[in-house]
């Protein structure tokens, strides 16, 4: 039924709840797990560049994501599961649902931050736009509130 899990991934400690399903059910399914980690490079449009070098920061994150999909893939080997790595750079909703579409992802495995009412109206979020847009099941993990 499953055989390539995304996990998207912000390298928080709240994305390691999603982290463990993703890894719990690639294990169960003898899947492989995909470790994603988005460059938001559209928010780094609207900085000041006098004031920041936005080629250092963004691999500055670059740097990050690896470190973040790279405990992934090292939980993943510690349970006996396959895992790929990726750093994309772009839109997290855009780089997410495109990542699914080109490796062929059964399910992607994603965590919420329990926003409700007005909070989460006016915010949003790119779990709930990946949930609205994915041609592909979206197993959503709460990881706080």
């Amino acid at each position: 039924m499953y055989d390539q899990i995304l996990v998207p991934t912000d390298g928080s400690e709240g994305a390691e709840r999603a982290v463990d399903h993703a890894i719990e059910l690639a294990s169960a399914y003898g899947a492989t797990v995909h470790a994603l980690y988005v460059v938001d490079t559209a928010a780094l449009v609207d900085l000041d560049e006098a004031a920041v070098d936005s080629d250092l920061l963004t691999e500055s994150l670059s740097d990050r994501g690896r470190e973040a999909v790279d405990r992934i893939a090292k939980r993943a080997a510690d349970a006996g599961v396959d895992a790929e790595t990726a750093v994309e750079r772009g839109r997290p909703v855009g780089a997410i649902l495109d990542y699914a579409t080109d490796h062929g992802v059964d399910v992607i495995v994603m965590g919420t931050r329990g926003r409700s009412g007005l909070d989460r109206l006016l915010l949003g979020s790119v779990t709930e736009k990946v949930v609205r847009k994915s041609r592909v099941p979206v197993l959503t993990v709460r990881v706080g509130d």
